[in-house]
């Protein structure tokens, strides 16, 4: 399990289950709970780059990051962490 703690926006904590490069489960402490949940199950089964390309970027309103996004900055960090 993989542990991310975010910046910038209102969930606190996204925990990863990631086997062979592919997601296989998500779970956010915090945050807008049903989108974070439909997020969580569209990146099950999804390779981390895959889900880093589709999410990276996006922002929240006025925000210059977003859950997505801290979703896609946890990714390259696990990624970093495994080389």
């Amino acid at each position: 399990m993989y542990e991310y703690l975010p910046k910038g926006v209102c969930s606190q904590k996204m925990m990863f289950d990631i086997e062979d490069g592919v997601i296989k489960e998500l779970k956010v402490v915090g945050g807008c709970n049903g989108n974070l949940k439909g997020i969580s199950s569209l990146v099950k089964g999804m390779t981390v780059e895959e889900a880093i390309k589709r999410l990276d970027g996006i922002k929240c309103g006025f925000k210059n990051t977003s859950c997505p996004d801290q979703i896609a900055q946890a990714l390259k960090a696990y990624q970093s962490s495994e080389q």
